[in-house]
């Protein structure tokens, strides 16, 4: 039904020119997805936009003759950024709205990607006294398991439940996240590459370099760190590697390039067990202790490092990496030094920073998404549809009849053939059904069938089939046989 209604609109027409200046021209810096849809509705052409609604519930429009509206959602829902700011800090709140060194960066989908950056800035310029936009970093979807992730259909990994399931492993889910972050193209989040990233990054590779270098101080030195003695042209080479992931891994996470930051992190650990490697101290250790010393004090620097770098990825394992070091306290700006641990400065107790995760840990998440994408199908299930219309003189022409399984065997070299000989009343007549995946044949001798009587003969595997059995295919493609209840005479009619 139509009626005749009023609507109020943001002219955002008018503010094209500038928005095409503010966002292609002054932040090409933006994420290349989030310039690329911006860029697509400026070149389309931006038209006035409605802010209100004819709805029972919602923001009602405060203007004279607007009774009964409310505010589009994605016009009142920026406004609460700024009110919820106000209501929390009532008398600085201008500060951080108002204030020319206030940096405004908003996270979000991509869905939401022209509200934050073409609607809500024209709001702004149109009042003209608050802060704009920085910076957008909008991620693209993540899946799971290759379908998209869905809280009303339970397709999701529940907190709550992982923290359970996965106990301590709060940063295994944090480095995966990261790692697969969908920065600017959907991605999908797999439990086999969950367990992989653990096993073959985290442990293999970062806990792997640490653990070595504690133990090894352990062993030799008592636990203590060893003096750093005159460092060798590889030494150097190695400290030159990994002084400047400071100001490297800063440049990414200003860009919001979190996949590329974490990943320079890790290469600090794959830098360490390059070292290890190439200086191989456990053999040294009978023959020279004091180049052993060195090499340990240089591997415990950067050990001391990889607490502080990955503090804003895997703020739990940092912690328990300086808790094994002794590191009370850290400054960020003290990343990239080679003297954040004292000589004779005694480590914690050692421990695995990170620990393998088994196969049948990742069956068991990969079992439940299946039952509950079975639950989901169950609960959308609709039968196909009805098949055009039968005359019924055609279908008396079928001859349905009960039968009783005299034998059945499976059809060599046929994995959906089963051939049953069956009692039909007159005289025993053998059926081939293509059922073989869903019985044992064993199981079936004795059982009553309904089948189709008058058939033509019809020959498969150099068998000849008298009939066809009927069967019921539910949801999940499984069958059924069709029976009677009570039993009934071999031969009776189904009528």
């Amino acid at each position: 039904m139509k009626r005749k209604t009023s609507h109020w609109y943001l002219p955002l027409d008018q503010y094209q020119p500038w928005l095409e200046q503010w966002i292609l021209n002054e932040h090409k810096e933006w994420r290349s997805n989030v310039y690329g849809q911006c860029k697509s509705w400026l070149d389309t052409g931006l038209k006035p936009r409605a802010v209100t609604r004819d709805l029972n519930w919602g923001i009602p429009v405060p203007v004279e003759g607007a009774e009964g509206k409310v505010l589009y959602v994605w016009f009142d829902a920026p406004i609460g950024y700024i009110s919820n700011t106000k209501e929390l800090l009532p008398d600085t709140w201008k500060q951080w709205w108002k204030s020319e060194d206030t940096r405004l960066v908003h996270f979000i989908g991509k869905d939401n990607i022209v509200f934050h950056c073409i609607v809500f800035p024209a709001m702004l310029k149109a009042h003209g006294d608050y802060v704009l936009p920085d910076n957008v970093p909008s991620n693209e979807f993540l899946n799971l398991e290759d379908d998209k992730i869905s809280t009303s259909r339970n397709w999701a990994v529940w907190l709550n439940e992982y923290l359970v399931d996965f106990p301590g492993k709060q940063d295994v889910l944090r480095y995966v996240l990261t790692a697969n972050a969908p920065e600017t193209k959907d991605n999908n989040f797999t439990w086999k590459d969950f367990q992989a990233r653990n096993n073959n990054e985290l442990v293999a590779v970062y806990g792997n370099f640490v653990n070595r270098a504690l133990v090894l101080t352990k062993k030799y030195f008592d636990g203590k760190v060893p003096a750093c003695g005159e460092l060798t042209d590889y030494d150097k080479a190695i400290v030159n590697e990994f002084v400047g992931v400071k100001d490297r891994v800063e440049h990414l996470l200003d860009q919001y390039k979190f996949r590329e930051a974490q990943k320079e992190a890790m290469e600090l650990a794959r830098i360490g067990n390059r070292y290890l490697a190439e200086t191989e101290p456990w053999k040294l250790a009978k023959t020279d202790l004091g180049r052993v010393a060195t090499i340990l004090n240089l591997s415990l620097q950067l050990v001391a490092n990889l607490s502080i770098v990955f503090e804003p990825f895997l703020p739990f394992s940092s912690k328990k990496l300086r808790e094994m070091l002794n590191l009370s306290s850290f400054e960020w700006t003290s990343l990239g030094s080679i003297s954040l641990l004292a000589e004779g400065a005694e480590l914690g107790e050692v421990s695995l920073l990170f620990e393998k995760i088994e196969d049948d840990a990742i069956q068991a998440q990969l079992d439940r998404l299946a039952r509950i994408k079975k639950e989901n199908e169950a609960a959308n299930y609709k039968a196909n549809p009805i098949r055009p219309e039968c005359s019924f003189d055609d279908f008396m022409k079928l001859d349905l009849r009960v039968g009783t399984v005299l034998e059945c065997t499976k059809v060599p070299k046929a994995d959906k053939l089963l051939q049953f000989k069956i009692d039909d009343g007159l005289e025993t007549r053998t059926i081939l059904s293509g059922i073989a995946k869903h019985f044992n044949p064993e199981e079936l001798v004795g059982k009553q069938v309904c089948f189709i009587a008058n058939l033509p003969p019809r020959t498969l595997r150099g068998i000849v089939s008298e009939g066809m059995i009927l069967s019921a295919e539910d949801n999940e493609g499984k069958l059924s046989l069709l029976t009677v209840t009570p039993a009934a005479k071999p031969g009776s009619e189904i009528k």
